[in-house]
């Protein structure tokens, strides 16, 4: 039973959940190419791989008195059709729709009786396609492993090996748990005696990962001395809703960024997440000036021969977001430069440190300690990034077309961005607590926008000569590329299952690809400082918007004229596709963008996304995108 115990990392997601309302799984959307499978073929293919994820069959096992951290222990009960479920969207099912059912799904906690993990079927989605939601606790996996999960469970065929029997192991009384936690802690101290031992045989090398480790924690301390600024995304304590929205990208748009720019693929994402909360607390009418957040960056320390090992190998470190830096480049110098002399702080080191002390305080006390750190406000939000598969994943023969991830909320933070990587994507999950921030899609525009200035920035720095696409790709061709797009929902976290609420038919937006050369040539900078754009209030110049009143679905009243650019895009001056656009009726684009090409779609979605925001067109460009 020794390698079943919960770590101290594992066990403190455990207390963090025991503090507060917020619930501590990690969790995604893939989304795959259809038709949708048979809930049974699922149900098999789960259980044809469950032998290679043995966690995915053991729950967890309390020790009495909270003597000691928990234990996985095999579920005798287990049932697969408990952890594997079926849902269905009104078809045709809008991603606006998936995303408003998967925040439902993930808003609930997992069952600490039962095995921690659920698998949601999701069929209807437009265009053929269906999806699945997961989640797991974060005592389980971190992003690294949970994404060897998904390796696992969708990988091709061949690859899932012998099918070996299984039967659960014998539970353990609590008279046996409570006598084992005993037992090790009266062997504790013989842990802390190892040191010394090795300070006496190897006194240098000792002294050396002491010295890293106090300079770490000092580190660690001083950078949760002050509190974060104060943000309309930490301005009241998180509750269980969840609202949550996504950003498609291209790593390879990122990596050219990056060679243009400067700094590490890291580097540009944390830009990005900056630009799109400047341009998104402009929008709120938040003072940016000299404004820097704080967000906490969890990094990797798993070793190469620990890929497919479960549990949690992270630290992390406090990046500062220059919000206040009013160039997209200069954003990015700052964040590089921060970056490094974060981590030469040793930061990580300290975080690390930290979590090995957790583990000899009583697990009383460990809860204690986790309400008292969710009362304050060292960080903004959690911005993470995960290296999902470079090769395709699939279900039987239908490929899995994007993932889209999910982190979890603390106490005070009402806002967490994760990334992954996958098959060439660079996709950005957007989580928000339902009630502090409730126009959670806006800022998903942010990043859409923030993504078009760094491509913009790098393919000025490139010049002319970088090539027909500029900042957009590296001689590939348009149409093979694939195209970062975002889905706007209305915000709303209701019913999104079969049962279609009111409102279900509100936009759905998504940006330009990355082919859209023109398109991007259209933005154009105002002006290098735009800190002081105020934000339009309702009944605005242009104002078109109206809320419907059941349900919160935020609708799109058709105009004759296009409203001007407010707020966070008061920046981005957005030309129309074609000269006499504005004067054509919804339908009548729709039918014209059947016959055009992918620049003038991406061109015609980029300016409805930030201009009209009409339904029927942006819904044309997409079936226009995808069948290009």
């Amino acid at each position: 039973m020794a390698d079943a115990r919960l770590t101290p990392l594992d066990a403190s997601f455990l207390h963090l959940e025991n503090a507060s309302p917020a619930h501590m799984h990690v969790a995604c959307v893939m989304v795959f190419d259809g038709p949708s499978p048979p809930y049974e073929e699922l149900l098999e293919r789960v259980a044809a791989r469950l032998h290679l994820v043995p966690r995915y069959r053991q729950k967890l096992a309390s020790v009495p008195l909270g003597q000691g951290r928990p234990r996985w222990v095999d579920d005798p009960d287990f049932d697969l059709r408990y952890h594997v479920r079926s849902t269905a969207l009104p078809r045709p099912g809008t991603e606006r729709e998936l995303q408003v059912l998967a925040a439902r799904v993930f808003s609930s906690r997992l069952d600490r009786d039962k095995p921690l993990w659920e698998m949601w079927l999701v069929e209807g989605l437009e265009d053929g396609r269906f999806a699945i939601l997961s989640k797991t606790h974060h005592a389980v996996v971190d992003g690294i492993s949970g994404m060897d999960i998904l390796s696992v469970l969708f990988a091709p065929d061949e690859d899932a090996g012998e099918r070996a029997p299984w039967e659960p192991g014998p539970t353990p009384s609590g008279a046996e748990l409570l006598a084992e936690a005993l037992l090790e802690r009266a062997t504790r101290p013989a842990e802390l005696v190892r040191p010394a031992r090795a300070l006496v045989r190897r006194p240098l090398r000792v002294a050396e990962a002491l010295a890293e480790r106090a300079i770490g924690l000092g580190a660690m301390a001083w950078a949760g001395l002050a509190p974060a600024p104060s943000t309309p995304y930490n301005r009241r304590p998180v509750g269980a809703r969840r609202r949550f929205v996504w950003v498609r990208g291209s790593l390879a748009q990122t990596k050219e960024v990056k060679n243009s720019l400067g700094g590490s693929v890291n580097d540009v994402v944390l830009a990005i997440v900056a630009r799109a909360l400047r341009l998104d607390l402009e929008r709120r009418g938040e003072d940016v000036d000299g404004l820097t957040l704080r967000a906490f960056v969890p990094m990797s320390v798993r070793a190469p021969d620990q890929h497919g090992e479960l549990g949690n190998q992270v630290t992390g470190m406090i990046a500062p977001l220059p919000i206040g830096c009013s160039s997209p480049r200069e954003c990015l110098h700052q964040i590089t430069e921060a970056m490094r002399s974060v981590k030469d702080s040793g930061q990580a080191v300290g975080a690390k440190a930290l979590t090995e002390l957790a583990g000899f305080a009583p697990a009383n006390l460990l809860d204690q300690g986790a309400r008292l750190i969710g009362r304050q406000r060292f960080i903004n939000l959690v911005v993470t990034n995960v290296p999902g598969p470079q090769q395709p994943l699939y279900l039987g023969d239908r490929r899995m077309r994007d993932i889209f991830p999910l982190v979890p909320l603390g106490t005070n933070l009402g806002l967490g961005v994760a990334i992954v990587s996958y098959n060439g994507t660079l996709n950005f999950g957007l989580v928000g607590d339902f009630d502090a921030v409730p126009d959670l899609e806006e800022l998903a525009l942010a990043v859409e926008a923030a993504q078009a200035e760094l491509a913009e920035a790098a393919g000025a720095a490139l010049g002319p000569t970088a090539g027909a696409g500029g900042a957009d790709g590296a001689g590939e061709p348009a149409a093979e590329r694939p195209r970062p797009t975002a889905a706007r929902p209305a915000g709303e976290n209701g019913g999104a299952s079969a049962d279609r609420e009111p409102g279900g038919d509100a936009r759905e937006t998504r940006g330009p690809g990355p082919e859209a050369t023109a398109a991007e040539a259209s933005i154009q900078a105002v002006g290098q400082d735009h800190a002081g754009a105020p934000a339009s209030g309702p009944g605005g110049a242009g104002e078109t918007r109206a809320e419907h009143v059941d349900t919160g679905v935020e609708l799109v009243a058709e105009s004759a004229d296009p409203p001007a650019a407010e707020g966070a895009h008061a920046e981005l001056q957005i030309k129309p596709p074609w000269p006499g656009y504005d004067q054509l009726r919804a339908g009548e684009i729709a039918d014209r963008l059947v016959a055009e090409t992918d620049e003038v779609v991406a061109q015609v979605r980029l300016y409805e996304s930030f201009h009209r925001a009409r339904r029927q067109v942006l819904e044309a460009t997409e079936r226009a995108m995808r069948n290009g």
